[in-house]
């Protein structure tokens, strides 16, 4: 068993209370569908990781937008077509909503532009 003195539990609730401040929404969820967050001060590989899942969603979000744009002109969709397109914008635009609820959050002291100042 080890012992912790009293410096040690104070130096945790410390730390704990550093890393309630920089919670960070990950771009991915658990496998029930609830968010996952990450104690983090923004450096490390999940950190990493997590910045570069997020630039694939966006970039899978803009070619989605890129291909509903060519279809636009296009003669008649089929319904099965179009349903899968749908589903895939629905899944993009939740991908780029948690990602800009995750940006929003990491924004420390940003203006929110009703005049009030954003919270980390």
């Amino acid at each position: 068993m080890v012992h912790r003195t009293e410096a040690d539990h104070q130096r945790r609730r410390g730390l704990a209370d550093d890393a309630a401040g920089v919670a960070r929404l990950l771009p991915w969820a658990t496998d029930d569908g609830r968010p996952c967050y990450l104690a983090t001060d923004g450096a490390g590989w999940l950190s990493a990781l997590a910045d570069d899942m997020e630039a694939v969603q966006l970039a899978v979000g803009a070619e989605l937008l890129g291909h509903v744009n060519a279809t636009m002109g296009a003669p008649k969709l089929s319904d099965g077509e179009l349903r899968y397109l749908v589903a895939r914008l629905y899944e993009a635009l939740g991908d780029a909503l948690i990602v800009a609820e995750s940006r929003g959050k990491r924004l420390s002291g940003a203006d929110t532009g009703d005049g009030r100042e954003g919270q980390a």
